[in-house]
C-alpha cells in the first residue's frame, strides 16, 4: 500500500510568506548572506525570471519569485512599500543582526529587550521587505505584559 500524500506538507503547517521581488536571484543571495537562509528549491522560467523559490531561515519557510506584473504579482519597490512585516524567531537575534547589518540590511529598530519578553530588532532588505527577528528571552504572563506595556507607554 502506498504512503498517503499529506495534504499539508511537513514544515508548512502555519502561514508561509510568499514574497514578490524585483530581482529574486539577488534577493536569494542577500538572504543567504544576511539572514543565513538556506535555499531548498529554485525554478527559473524560460524568460530567466525566478518563477518559484523556497528558503528556510531558522525553522521558518518562505517562498519567493520575481515580479510577474502580467498577473498582478508585484513587490514593495513597485508598490512604493509594503504594510507587511515578516516576523521570525531565531536562536540568537544579536548574531543575526550583526550578520544582517554587515550584509547591508537597513536597521530600522536596533535589537533591544522588549517588554513582552523578546529581544528583537527590525530590518529592511534592499528589495523593500521589512523583517522583524526575535529571540524569546522570558515567558511573560498576559497580566505582567499589560503592566509592562503600560509602564513602557504602549
Amino acid at each position: 500500500m502506498a504512503n498517503p500524500v499529506k495534504p499539508i506538507p511537513e514544515g508548512f503547517e502555519g502561514a508561509t510568506p510568499y514574497l514578490s521581488i524585483n530581482g529574486a536571484a539577488a534577493a536569494i543571495d542577500f538572504y543567504k548572506k544576511a539572514f543565513g537562509a538556506q535555499e531548498t528549491m529554485r525554478m527559473v522560467g524560460p524568460d530567466g525570471r525566478v518563477s518559484h523559490a523556497e528558503l528556510k531561515i531558522g525553522r521558518a519557510n518562505l517562498m519567493l519569485a520575481d515580479e510577474h506584473p502580467e498577473i498582478g504579482f508585484v513587490g514593495p519597490q513597485t508598490l512604493g512599500g509594503s504594510p507587511v512585516m515578516i516576523h521570525i524567531y531565531v536562536e540568537d537575534v544579536d548574531a543575526l543582526a550583526a550578520q544582517a547589518a554587515a550584509a547591508g540590511a537597513e536597521i530600522q529598530r536596533a535589537v533591544a529587550d522588549q517588554f513582552y519578553g523578546d529581544r528583537a530588532g527590525q530590518f529592511k532588505d534592499p528589495f523593500g521587505h521589512v523583517w522583524y527577528f526575535a529571540t524569546r528571552k522570558e515567558d511573560v504572563s498576559p497580566e505582567e505584559m499589560k503592566k509592562r506595556a503600560a509602564a513602557a507607554g504602549h
